[in-house]
């Protein structure tokens, strides 16, 4: 049978993968992904805690977590083109600044 503590092991691993693709990784698009798996790890863990607790908070959480998710994918995508635009790279090591 599959346990509220099988889903927080799960969420953990994923935070970790997710944490070691930011750390390691220099494409801005695989840094983008990895910081999107760590919110979902931490999405997992809301839901398993609720559903442990036997509350409907985590789901309500969540659901607030991924709509603000879903600007902050527009915003950083759009953020990446404009980089890519001006710098012709998405390398995070060549870009050394922000302003056009």
């Amino acid at each position: 049978m599959i346990t509220s503590a099988h889903f927080m092991v799960l969420s953990a691993v994923l935070f970790f993968i997710g944490a070691v693709g930011v750390v390691t990784r220099r494409n801005l698009i695989v840094i983008f992904m990895s910081v999107e798996i760590m919110l979902n790890a931490g999405n997992l863990a809301f839901v398993a805690i609720a559903n442990r607790l036997g509350t409907i908070d985590g789901q309500t959480i969540v659901f607030f977590v991924m709509t603000v998710a879903a600007a902050e994918a527009a915003v950083g995508l759009a953020v990446i083109i404009a980089m890519f635009r001006n710098a012709e790279t998405i390398k995070a090591d060549e870009l050394s600044s922000l302003r056009w």
